[in-house]
């Protein structure tokens, strides 16, 4: 089934070379603050001999939020993995800027349930690590991910290591490492799945609110429909074997927005 793009002009006030109104480090290019164009054109993936789906026809708005729901083994990381470079389509392609996604790039950021830090790395240390990959010199990548630790609200943590910190905490030093280096695609698999329901909370407010901050493309992915209606301008829905619909989510992104039967929608198509 084909889906058309429909993001929305969910961060205006920013500019070419700055963040919400900050300067960006001359080292950070202006063109990384675009968000992604992502395309699948007749996609079919699996592993081994098991095809997870086919056909799989959609395209991805610079700067848009979708968000992917669908019930377990309906391929909702198969799609991210696909996206990231991690897996080869069986057949079709996808596209990142009209580019074949040939293998993973610095421009689609991961973001993963389990945090994935590096457990010897201190939290700026991980923080600098897409930094360093970007060739950002080592004069830069400090203030650059001190500014980022601060933004998701873990100003004097730079020193510690990931088991000092809690789960939520974790997750917020990944979002921060992901967004470092100005990815113009983040790719979110499930990120708050493994958290209690309040720092599940704080964590998409803190996620709605560096969205503003940044251009990027975001493909997140969730099995949760009311984190997927608070956090998407579109949501996908997918079914056996595709896409089964895929839905524009009416503004604003508050908890307070009335989308009742929009949810009804998507639990009836799951």
């Amino acid at each position: 089934m084909a889906a058309q793009s429909g993001g929305r002009a969910r961060r205006a006030g920013s500019r070419p070379g700055c963040r919400g109104g900050r300067p960006v480090s001359a080292t950070i290019t202006p063109a990384r603050e675009t968000g992604l164009a992502i395309r699948l054109e007749g996609v079919s993936l699996g592993y081994g001999r098991h095809a997870v789906l086919e056909d799989l026809h959609l395209d991805v708005a610079p700067g848009e939020v979708l968000v992917i729901v669908g019930p377990s083994g309906s391929g909702k990381s198969t799609i991210l993995r696909a996206v990231a470079g991690l897996l080869t389509p069986r057949a079709g392609r996808v596209l990142a800027q009209g580019v074949p996604v040939a293998g993973p790039s610095p421009d689609r950021a991961m973001v993963f349930q389990d945090d994935a830090l590096l457990p010897w790395r201190t939290v700026r240390r991980n923080v600098e690590l897409p930094l360093r990959i970007r060739g950002v010199p080592r004069r830069e990548r400090g203030p650059a991910a001190e500014s980022w630790i601060a933004r998701v609200g873990l100003a004097g943590w730079e020193d510690r290591l990931p088991r000092e910190l809690s789960g939520g905490m974790r997750q917020r030093v990944q979002l921060a490492r992901s967004l470092a280096a100005a990815p113009r695609a983040v790719l979110m698999d499930e990120p708050f799945g493994a958290l209690d329901a309040q720092t599940r909370g704080e964590m998409q407010r803190l996620l709605l609110d560096v969205l503003r901050d940044t251009a990027a493309t975001v493909v997140f992915v969730t099995h949760d429909v009311d984190e997927a209606l608070l956090l998407a301008d579109r949501v996908v829905v997918l079914g056996r074997g595709g896409i089964g619909r895929v839905l524009p989510v009416p503004g604003p992104r508050t908890p307070e927005t009335d989308r009742a039967g929009l949810r009804a929608r998507i639990i009836e198509e799951l």
